[in-house]
């Protein structure tokens, strides 16, 4: 095995990781010599929308290790840029396997560096996130989802206190602040659960009644009220709010695909090309 890839093996099975993880990476060693090189064979990239990637043990791996060194280097920038006030962020996460559990790790760290988070209950759209950011003045925060990618992957996407995406200079900025983290012990995993507030109906009521009011013609729908609807969430997000909206804006002729409603990581009636 080349000897950086040995290395970055190594580091993880001497350092500050979790039993488990130190034990699937023996048996990929024993097992799957080509999987072990491929999950550490590089560092998982933290580009200008946050991370993507397999879950996984590993470097270039979706985990509790990599999400946690990316959060501790936002959270780093996050201080920096605004010194004179505790930062707050929103964090939220959609239906995939480990989104709650990464959701909850971000909060910790965030918390744990002195930051007040807002996590929401359960799963949520991802323009909701932007909305929570705007509406509770926040500075900044995180959606764990990995979009259209199949169900293998996960995701990490870092907003900006406009309730948008980062963009230049802070994209880059952040970048250089996540790569300086170059071990786990440089996180701050735990201690600030104090910080954290669990936030949900209060704030879905705000934002469905802010998405209702960006209605152009109500009387089109009043007369129009039982258009015959169609709509599926595709076992994600969507479910927790887009039937509520429909009824609020006062359409009375929905049907929800009931195979497609549950939220479910493994999206059993998806099939990927």
């Amino acid at each position: 095995m080349d000897a950086i890839i040995l290395g970055k093996v190594n580091a993880w099975l001497s350092g500050n990781f979790d039993k488990e993880t130190k034990d699937a990476i023996k048996k990929m060693q024993a097992e799957n010599e080509t999987e072990l090189a491929d999950a550490f064979y590089r560092n998982l990239e933290f580009g200008t929308g946050g991370l993507r990637g397999i879950m996984g043990i590993g470097t270039n791996r979706m985990n509790k290790y990599t999400v946690g060194m990316a959060t501790q280097g936002y959270a780093n920038y996050l201080k920096k840029s605004f010194p004179d006030i505790q930062v707050k962020v929103a964090v939220a996460h959609d239906s995939r396997n480990n989104s709650r559990f990464f959701a909850e790790t971000v909060a910790n760290v965030f918390g744990a560096n002195g930051i007040k988070v807002f996590l929401f209950e359960a799963l949520r759209p991802t323009p909701e996130l932007s909305f929570t950011i705007r509406h509770l003045g926040c500075q900044g925060g995180v959606v764990c989802t990995a979009s259209h990618n199949p169900k293998e992957y996960n995701g990490y996407k870092a907003y900006w206190n406009d309730g948008g995406q980062l963009v230049p200079p802070h994209d880059k900025n952040v970048i250089t602040e996540v790569d300086a983290i170059a071990s786990v012990d440089d996180v701050k995993w735990s201690g600030g659960e104090s910080n954290i507030s669990i936030v949900g109906k209060e704030i879905d009521d705000a934002y469905m009644t802010m998405v209702k009011g960006l209605s152009v013609y109500p009387e089109v729908i009043e007369r129009q009220h039982d258009l015959k609807i169609v709509y599926t969430p595709i076992h994600g997000t969507g479910i927790t709010l887009m039937p509520e909206v429909l009824k609020r804006f006062g359409f009375t002729n929905v049907t929800i695909v009931e195979e497609q409603a549950v939220p479910d990581g493994n999206f059993p009636t998806v099939h990927y090309l």
